[in-house]
């Protein structure tokens, strides 16, 4: 068990978004989410309650020109939140998978918390917006997680048609490998040879 609570608070300002965002890892699968955008915030609940993990978000952007702005700074948010909350990663089994259905959507997601940020994805989603989310959005959304939570992560869709499945899968799924990628085991040691793990977030 970790002796200190894995928690993390992130706030970001900038001239288009402003977001207060909250993280616990070692949560009950808790979320309260603001961002203006009904389904986001859909999708964050996902990543809280198949996490296993507490998070809190409230955000306010430039909504008037779209959602790239909002979204992708949420990302960033919770990329560096998940990074501060890991701390040096002792301890923790450092990587995850997961395959999910959804309907006829199937998404797998394999994650290594390496330190490194990168996001290899193939989603291909029908419609361009799903409610006040638009589909081109999850592939951003994820790269901000990715590049500031020092977290390679892939994304493959294994079938699907319909937008809504194939990205609420894609959540979930994410949300299932973090779960495992985070678990604590019980060597308590850096998980890599190196003896160190260095995010570049």
């Amino acid at each position: 068990m970790m002796k200190e609570p894995r928690k993390a608070t992130v706030q970001r300002k900038t001239n288009e978004t402003e977001i207060l965002l909250a993280v616990s890892l070692d949560g009950s699968g808790d979320c309260e989410a603001s961002t203006g955008i009904g389904f986001f915030d859909h999708m964050l609940q996902h990543i809280a309650k198949h996490g296993g993990i507490d998070l809190k978000v409230k955000a306010t952007g430039d909504l008037h020109v779209d959602d790239h702005h909002l979204v992708e700074d949420v990302g960033i948010c919770l990329g560096r939140a998940i990074s501060q909350a890991l701390g040096d990663r002792r301890g923790i089994q450092r990587f995850g998978d997961a395959v999910i259905p959804m309907d006829e959507a199937l998404i797998l997601c394999a994650m290594d918390f390496s330190g490194r940020g990168l996001l290899v994805e193939n989603i291909e989603t029908p419609a361009t917006r799903i409610g006040g989310f638009s589909a081109e959005m999850l592939p951003e959304f994820f790269r901000a997680v990715a590049s500031n939570a020092g977290l390679t992560l892939h994304l493959r869709q294994l079938a699907g048609r319909n937008s809504h499945h194939i990205v609420e899968g894609a959540f979930k799924a994410f949300a299932r490998a973090l779960k495992d990628a985070v678990k604590v085991t019980d060597d308590g040691g850096i998980p890599s040879t190196k003896g160190v793990i260095e995010s570049q977030g």
